[in-house]
């Protein structure tokens, strides 16, 4: 019989929580490889449809997970992906169009793109240790790698690989590590940049 219930512990880096059947306080073993869809990665509070089974050890375990508002969970991830992807577009056509105008060198287009494959694949690294409980990357360093300007391969690899997508406390601060590269990337294309070069080292 198909259940639904609520996730009441879920620990992200190893993959694994605990549901809470509606109407049961029994907790049930939920891994991460058990859901049919994953569009995005469970955190607590979620509402979720599964099947219940016997691990080998005949603990219950739900699997065929699904999560009961997959409809809204959906059109939300398609309005960051919007969103993401006119960033992306918006940010490369300035830096083209800067570099057309003689106000950064080609040398700043190669930095984006070689720190965005690295970062993209931080990322890929990451969630398959995620899928198979091995060592993490720390969340810290793939701030770092957008900060100095991977963030459009992070974009990338958050919507194709649906990674680091849903978690809100990674979002918030991953989009700061955005604002502040996009800001200082552009603010360093103006003359007040070479004012205050100049006025820093004296001259």
């Amino acid at each position: 019989m198909r259940c639904e219930g609520q996730i009441v512990t879920w620990k992200d880096d190893k993959g694994f929580g605990f549901v809470v059947t509606d109407g049961s306080q029994q907790k049930v073993f939920v891994h991460i490889n058990d859901f049919a869809n994953r569009s995005r990665r469970p955190i607590e509070g979620d509402k979720i449809s599964y099947d219940i089974t016997l691990d080998q050890q005949q603990r219950e375990k739900a699997v065929n997970i699904r999560y009961s508002n997959e409809k809204v969970v959906a059109k939300k991830a398609s309005i960051k992906t919007n969103i993401g992807n006119i960033c992306i577009i918006v940010f490369s056509a300035i830096l083209l169009g800067l570099y057309g105008l003689g106000k950064i060198p080609v040398s700043v287009l190669l930095i984006y793109f070689v720190l965005g494959v690295i970062t993209f694949i931080a990322y890929a690294l990451d969630k398959s240790a995620a899928q198979q409980n091995q060592w993490r990357t720390k969340e810290s360093t793939l701030h770092l790698l957008s900060l100095l300007g991977g963030w459009i391969g992070a974009l990338f690899a958050q919507h194709k690989l649906r990674h680091k997508s849903s978690k809100r406390e990674f979002q918030q601060v991953f989009w700061v590590t955005v604002i502040v590269n996009s800001t200082v990337c552009l603010w360093m294309a103006t003359e007040g940049y070479f004012v205050f070069l100049i006025e820093l080292v004296g001259f």
